[in-house]
Order: structure tokens, then C-alpha cells, then sequence
């Protein structure tokens, strides 16, 4: 297997999808713009009595005062709706791990399993060349799954289900673990925050939306543009959160793949990942994850954490 030909396809084809979701935003922002130019047509169609010569009808498809409010305004939305939503997870991978119900393991424990898991860490981390991160294990949880969370390897954490260091062997153990050390090696932990905050950000156009479409003028004559530009800004912030959220998964399936081929350069083993996938395969929780903050934070993990089986 050549791994490091299937990282370098990897890594090409994530930095194409990011400039795929690029463009969504600067296609929201032009329709969002299209839609505004609509309406400052309307006013000056409505102010001249309903007429105004061919040469301002031209002109006025290109307003930069009105682009660049529409630019402005929609980039600030997007930015402080995802810086308001990465902070939520500013203080490091723990905080990530601990909202999906993960317990700290202690580096004296006696449980075998969780003795296991620690020394299978410690190991991948010699492997991959950086720091020990914490290890937590969700305890409640009967699928086989694991995760890496948080902005740097100084602040990483590793959460496994207790289904996972029950059901796999060590060598099983070695692959998914050596998987989610390439997310902290590669930058994948952080990737996966931004994406979140940019999705998150979208998502506040839409409901910025809903809040303008409930305004109703006090007069039938008075003619309140609030509720139009409301239904605007639902229609394109719904587009946009559903092509943002086809282009997120699309990101985080290309660094699954690149984990995958990190994880076998790590343990010199591919034998053990595939084995593992084989036994979620298999076994009757799957992947599954029952925590209420999964669906949030799905794109953290392995294998596929929703309810249904993998």
C-alpha cells in the first residue's frame, strides 16, 4: 500500500473542497446581492412614477455601495456567528470530550482495558512525534468509535467508547487510535471547528431571517420591505447551510482517508484498522453514539456516529 501517495491525493483534494466553500459563501453573498439590487430597482421604479430611462435601467445593475454593504454585512454575520460558536470549544479538546459524557482516565488506573488504551496512545504518540494528549473514555457508550478534538497537539484530547477498548484487540486498538493521531498531526481537529463556526455562521443569515420575516407593518399603505428581505435571507441561508453541510462532509471524508493512510504509516500495520472497521461492521451497536451533543459533533468522529448502524 502505497500510503503516502493516498496522504498526498488526500490532502489535494480537501484544499479543492475548502475552495468549494469558498465559493458558497461568495455565492450567497451575490445572490444576496442580486436580491438587494431587486429591491433598490423597485424603489426607484416606484419613486419615478414608474418610469426611468434605459441608460439608469444599465446602471443600475452595479451599485458598489450596495455590494459592498451586502459584502460587509453578510462577511460580519458569517464571522461573528462562527467566532461566537468556536469559542464554545476555546479551551481544548477536554471541553470537547466532556460534552460527549467522557471520563478523564487516570494515568494509575488498574481496569485492563483502560490500561490498554493508555499504552496504545503513548505509543502512537512516539510514532506520530507529538505531545501525550488526554485520554478519555465515553463510558456509557457501546459502539466502537473514537475521536481527536482540539485546536492544537498542546491541547488535544482522545475520546474512545467503552465499546471500543472492550471489543478490540490491540492491534485493532493501534489502528483506530493511529487514525485519529494523524487528525492532531495533520491540523484536522482544527479544521473541523472552523467548518462548524463557518456552517454555524451560515445558518445565523437564516435565522436573522425568520426574526425579519415576523415584522409586519402597522399599515397596509405602509409598505415595510423587513419581511421580504426576511424571506430572502431564510431561502439563501437555508441553501447555503445545505451546501455547506454536503461540502463539510465531503472535507472531513477526505481527511478520514488521509487518517486512514496516516494511521497505517504509524503502526507499519494495516491489518489492524481494517480489522477494526470489519468488527463495527459486525457488531450490533456499530458505530454508534447515544450522546444528545452527537449529532453537533459527528464529524469529530472515526466511524459514522448516528443512530442508525454503520
Amino acid at each position: 500500500m502505497d500510503f503516502f501517495a493516498r496522504q498526498d491525493h488526500a490532502r489535494r483534494n480537501t484544499k479543492w473542497l475548502i475552495v468549494y466553500f469558498a465559493l458558497a459563501v461568495l455565492s450567497t453573498v451575490l445572490i444576496l446581492y442580486a436580491a438587494a439590487m431587486g429591491a433598490y430597482n423597485a424603489s426607484l421604479h416606484h419613486s419615478h412614477g414608474g418610469y426611468y430611462d434605459s441608460y439608469a435601467s444599465v446602471a443600475i445593475l452595479w451599485n458598489w455601495k450596495i455590494f459592498l454593504a451586502v459584502t460587509t454585512g453578510t462577511v460580519a454575520i458569517i464571522f461573528l456567528g462562527s467566532v461566537w460558536k468556536t469559542s464554545e470549544l476555546s479551551s481544548g479538546g477536554g471541553s470537547v470530550a466532556t460534552m460527549m459524557g467522557g471520563n478523564l482516565i487516570n494515568p494509575a488506573t488498574v481496569d485492563l482495558d483502560e490500561r490498554k488504551l493508555l499504552n496504545v496512545v503513548e505509543e502512537m504518540a512516539i510514532a506520530a512525534g507529538v505531545p501525550v494528549p488526554q485520554v478519555y473514555v465515553l463510558e456509557h457508550e457501546e459502539g466502537i468509535n473514537a475521536f481527536a478534538a482540539g485546536h492544537s497537539p498542546s491541547d488535544a484530547a482522545i475520546g474512545v467508547t467503552r465499546g471500543c477498548i472492550r471489543l478490540l484487540t490491540r492491534e485493532e486498538l493501534q489502528g483506530v487510535i493511529g487514525h485519529e493521531f494523524s487528525h492532531i498531526l495533520n491540523g484536522d481537529m482544527r479544521l473541523n471547528i472552523r467548518l462548524l463556526g463557518t456552517i454555524f455562521g451560515i445558518l445565523c443569515l437564516a435565522s436573522i431571517g425568520r426574526i425579519l420575516l415576523q415584522m409586519r407593518s402597522g399599515s397596509s399603505r405602509d409598505r415595510n420591505p423587513l419581511p421580504l428581505i426576511g424571506v430572502v435571507l431564510l431561502i439563501v441561508g437555508s441553501i447555503g447551510v445545505l451546501f455547506g453541510r454536503l461540502i463539510q462532509s465531503a472535507v472531513c471524508r477526505q481527511r478520514e482517508f488521509l487518517a486512514d493512510a496516516s494511521s497505517v504509516q504509524f503502526t507499519r500495520n494495516p491489518n489492524g484498522l481494517s480489522r477494526a472497521l470489519q468488527k463495527i461492521g459486525r457488531h450490533s451497536f456499530g458505530s454508534k453514539i447515544e450522546s444528545t451533543n452527537a449529532p453537533d459533533l459527528a464529524h469529530f468522529f472515526s466511524a459514522t456516529a448516528s443512530p442508525n448502524r454503520r
